[in-house]
């Protein structure tokens, strides 16, 4: 009976030497993962430096080969005229790959084409930890001693057995002849693990390990960090639910994205705050982001500068974009481009004016409208109306912001059946997104304003230990949040949590005076399975006539318009 060596601390992890290595490469039809397919699979398997399984096979792709590939790889239509199908393969190579390591040269283009015929085929991928030969060459070798990381050339640095010859057994030979060599290189270097590997292929720069004492006092609790510059401002924020684990990842390879780097480079502590439960570090997360409004985040600094729809105070009301909405505004837009079309379909479901024009009363002589004479205008003039003739088109825009109605919702639709069957497939699109646009907006606004006018809601998520997370939810807002872990009895806990809770006083507009991101992120947290009702001071119900009727149409349209983007 063998027995197994007691690790070294330099070997604390998996040691390289009993790591399993699936090294692998494909062919395929071209280089798109999602429009082109699989020719061939190869594959070898390692460990400890030995071979311990081959798998490789032509596949059918179900098309034919361009010649430019039959050409590079050999392949042809002939040759894999009798093959299996993917559907077929794919299975029997995640079977062989199962609990390695997968390794590639490229090994972005390789695993990308596995991981889209999972998706199409509706199997698991499991997510293994990847190691790309290009990388970890570029990393290891100097420019002197490797010009190029192709192929052929690292095979041929490192005297492999096998010449790549773009055919999938031979170049994932040639593959696991170059891995081993570059992992004597790294070896070399103090990597002896196969954590030590993952975290040495990305650089770490020197500020970042200079940095890493900053984790050192961060709990292992769910909450916010705050990292903080020479000055004490607030650098960046962010949220966690191990904060310690995920603060320690910012001085580590993981981290690779350039600009926190710089962060990291910067900062001189990094705050905490430990919270009940995740809802509560996010809410905390977007208040913070507004207050300090940090240098290196770059989202959700300016909650409530979002863009709404209102009818403005006029004898002829129209819509007008703001900032600041009030009673019966529809919003709130990210992108001033999607409420403008938003605005572009109401004025045509509702015959609401789409224009500043000056338009006399009383059956006058309107001026000359501009949009009108280029044929660009949306709804028709209201030259020569009454303001009592005008009335329906606003309330008609009243009502389905409201959830009253869905007429206009039924017109817009009508126009685009009709543009359809006159084959104006085109002008059908641009009303599709503008439609596509409003219902969006109706369904969220809707949902967020019926949450806002719940004056106090208690609500309660099981922990997944036996325990309970509560929330006290005041129009829209979070008020108190806590928890009553296993064998802790509940009620006294929400008791305590409502007479802690912060108060909150109504405002104006829809969401009454509550950032609309905020009662967002609420409302995803109570509509998630298991969320249990403990309390509510007042029936929450959203409107009978509300756009969520209209979900399936919107799925169908945003399929739709998927389809049609040009694809890189």
């Amino acid at each position: 009976m063998s027995t197994r060596a007691q690790l070294t601390f330099d070997e604390l992890g998996t040691p390289l030497r009993d790591t399993t290595f699936v090294v692998f490469d494909l062919e395929t039809t071209g280089g798109s993962a999602e429009q082109d397919a699989i020719t061939e699979f190869g594959a070898v398997k390692v460990r400890g430096g030995e071979v311990i399984g081959e798998f490789a096979t032509l596949v059918d792709p179900g098309r034919g080969i361009p010649p430019e590939i039959v050409a590079l790889t050999g392949i042809t239509d002939a040759m894999v005229y009798t093959a299996p199908r993917v559907d077929e393969v794919l299975p029997a190579f995640l079977e062989f790959a199962a609990g390695s390591v997968l390794v590639a040269h490229n090994a972005g283009f390789d695993v990308g084409f596995v991981k889209a015929a999972c998706q199409r085929l509706g199997y698991h991928w499991p997510k293994p930890a990847v190691v790309c030969t290009v990388r970890l060459g570029r990393r290891v070798l100097t420019r002197e001693e490797a010009p190029s990381c192709r192929l052929s050339a690292l095979a041929q640095l490192f005297r492999a057995s096998t010449t790549p010859n773009h055919r999938a057994l031979a170049d994932a030979r040639a593959t696991v002849d170059v891995l081993h060599g570059l992992l004597e290189r790294v070896g070399s270097l103090g990597v002896q693990s196969l954590e030590e590997l993952l975290d040495y292929i990305p650089e770490v720069t020197a500020a970042q390990r200079r940095k890493r004492t900053l984790a050192e006092n961060v709990p292992n609790d769910p909450g916010v960090y705050l990292f903080r510059g020479p000055s004490d401002e607030v650098l960046y924020v962010g949220t966690a639910t191990d904060l310690r684990r995920r603060v320690r990842q910012y001085f580590t390879a993981s981290e690779t994205r350039r600009r926190l780097r710089e962060m990291v480079a910067l900062a001189e502590r990094v705050d905490t705050i430990s919270c009940a439960h995740p809802l509560e570090a996010e809410v905390r997360e977007l208040r913070l982001l507004s207050a300090h409004k940090p240098q290196y985040n770059r989202r959700s600094k300016n909650p409530r500068h979002g863009w709404w729809l209102v009818l403005t105070e006029e004898a002829f009301p129209r819509l007008s974009l703001v900032r600041k909405p009030r009673e019966g505004a529809l919003g709130p837009f990210r992108a001033r481009g999607h409420a403008e079309e938003a605005m572009a379909a109401l004025q045509e479901a509702t015959g609401v004016r789409p224009c500043t024009l000056r338009i006399p009363v009383g059956g006058g002589e309107a001026s000359p409208c501009a949009l009108a004479e280029l044929g660009r205008c949306a709804a028709p003039c209201v030259g020569g109306q009454t303001p009592d003739e005008y009335a329906p088109a606003v309330t008609s825009v009243v009502s389905l912001v409201a959830g009253r109605e869905l007429g206009p919702l039924n017109r817009l639709h009508l126009r685009l059946t009709e543009l359809s069957s006159a084959q104006r497939y085109e002008q059908a699109g641009g009303e599709r997104d503008r439609m596509r646009s409003l219902i969006r907006a109706l369904d969220r606004g809707q949902r967020l304003a019926a949450l806002a006018k719940v004056a106090e809601l208690v609500a309660a998520r099981p922990d997944g230990s036996g325990g309970w997370e509560f929330a006290v939810v005041r129009h829209g807002r979070l008020a108190s949040a806590g928890v009553a872990r296993r064998g802790v009895s509940p009620m006294p806990v929400v008791e305590s949590l409502i007479a802690s809770a912060e108060t909150v006083i109504p405002g104006d507009g829809p969401l009454l005076g509550a950032p609309a991101e905020e009662v967002g992120v609420v409302l995803r947290w109570l509509d998630k399975p298991g969320t249990r009702m403990v309390r509510c001071s007042e029936p929450w119900a959203e409107p009978a006539h509300a756009a969520a009727k209209w979900r399936g149409w919107l799925d169908r349209a945003d399929r739709a318009r998927a389809s049609t983007l040009p694809r890189d």
